[in-house]
């Protein structure tokens, strides 16, 4: 497994890390665009920031893979809905890209309750020359035009302008928890705690409802949905997981409403391992399709798991993120961290997994060697080609002299968004309000 990641410190705001200046500088959610040359955090205060990869150059040839800011823009602002006395906060939840299909990129945005399609473009040429409008573009004195001429394209600084194209609202009676942009390149979906909707991009005003699980009387209510996604190949397919450690397999061909399944993917409890948090811990805050679309990858409390679509009975490889948390779950649930919801990642080829956890720690697993690594998100480990070193947690008893105890762990410091580049060995991780991209420069044996 290569440990040799060099990295890159970007704070979204400056200052020192940690000592935020509001809540809002938080990072909510981090997404590479299909070819890895872009890379887009949206934060709590509902700003949208893009990096653009930069290409290598003749006198740097070690710069390739640096990111650096290439627009920032508002994307939610704070609403209030007056029939419910409710404050809609601009937290940017998701930001998934749509394949590019000219010179200009495209994103869709949301928050809990308003989904917003924003077109990206530049812009590095400008028009001189016009007959009827002066410099400053006023209309000319028509009596004053003797001549006519031929206006022309003259270079200007670049400017990349980012506007909004579509806004699709009033979709959603709980907060929206996951979009999905479909491989058919129109569609897309967005999921909240009860209903999932399919959405055309072409069309705002109405979206179709998928899924429904919302039971006629709410106290009967057992499970809620928490994340979604499209099957990365066949468009009619698609993956929802729950609060109760399930995964459904639905097939849009085979009804209007899939609220049958084809597939239930549920791992049986072992009794011997029952407590209060059970339930709580078996929460899926996660579900990821593989590149290849046989796998799933899925996030709970204290694991990851791969399942094979062909097998619904138990996951095929279960990897322990935190088990040194088992004896502190019930302080865990006092402080609220035990419903701290954790993403997880694909790297290009699909043999190596990642998610995040406490103290800016992200968790590495080797599908193929079963090889793991815990490392460190950190401002000393953001030093120009500093390379990072493992880190291991101890429970009690010997200790080794890098060792961190479980008793002195950050629970304030969670990495709880990372995302893989999708051809590449570069990560990014999100680290409250500090973004970290670190990049593998020697070893591709995680490729």
């Amino acid at each position: 497994m290569g440990l040799s990641f060099f990295s890159k410190h970007l704070p979204i705001q400056e200052g020192q890390p940690w000592a935020l200046k509001t809540p809002a500088d938080i990072i909510s959610t981090v997404e590479f665009n299909h070819t890895g040359e872009l890379l887009a955090t949206g934060d709590k205060g509902g700003r949208v920031v893009i990096f653009q990869r930069e290409p290598e150059s003749k006198n740097a040839p070690h710069s390739q893979g640096e990111y650096d800011v290439y627009s920032t823009f508002q994307s939610h602002e704070p609403e209030f809905d007056y029939l419910k006395s409710l404050e809609i906060e601009e937290k940017i939840n998701k930001i998934k890209w749509l394949p590019q299909q000219n010179a200009a990129h495209s994103l869709l945005s949301t928050n809990d309750k308003t989904i917003k399609l924003w077109k990206i473009t530049e812009r590095d040429k400008r028009p001189e020359g016009y007959n009827l409008k002066d410099e400053e573009g006023k209309l000319k004195d028509l009596s004053t035009v003797t001549s006519l001429q031929v206006p022309v394209l003259k270079p200007m600084d670049l400017m990349v302008e980012v506007s909004p194209r579509r806004i699709f609202a009033n979709g959603h009676t709980y907060h929206i928890n996951s979009i999905s942009v479909n491989s058919d390149c129109e569609t897309y979906m967005s999921a909240d705690d009860l209903r999932i909707n399919l959405w055309h991009l072409a069309i705002t005003d109405r979206s179709f409802n998928i899924v429904d699980i919302k039971p006629a009387n709410m106290e009967d209510l057992t499970e809620v949905i928490t994340a979604s996604e499209f099957h990365p190949h066949h468009c009619n397919l698609f993956v929802y997981s729950s609060s109760k450690g399930s995964l459904r397999l639905c097939d849009m061909r085979a009804a209007a409403l899939c609220d049958k399944h084809s597939k239930l993917f549920e791992e049986p409890e072992d009794p011997s391992n029952r407590s209060f948090f059970s339930e709580i811990i078996s929460s899926v805050s996660d579900v990821k399709f593989s590149h290849s679309g046989r796998y799933m990858l899925t996030r709970d409390y204290l694991t990851v798991k791969v399942w094979d679509l062909n097998m619904e009975a138990r996951p095929i490889e279960t990897y322990q993120v935190h088990d040194y948390l088992r004896s502190k779950l019930c302080s865990l649930y006092e402080n609220d961290c035990i419903f701290d919801k954790f993403e997880c990642a694909w790297n290009g080829s699909d043999s190596v997994i990642m998610t995040g956890a406490y103290n800016n720690f992200f968790r590495m697993f080797d599908r193929n060697t079963k090889r793991d690594v815990t490392l460190e998100a950190s401002r000393e480990s953001s030093k120009p080609r500093a390379v990072l070193k493992p880190r291991r947690v101890c429970v009690g008893g010997k200790r080794r002299r890098d060792d961190i105890s479980v008793d002195s762990l950050d629970f304030t410091k969670k990495i709880l968004h990372t995302a893989w580049h999708p051809a590449e060995n570069i990560i990014a991780i999100a680290a409250t309000n500090n973004l970290y991209i670190f990049q593998d420069k020697v070893n591709s044996d995680m490729h």
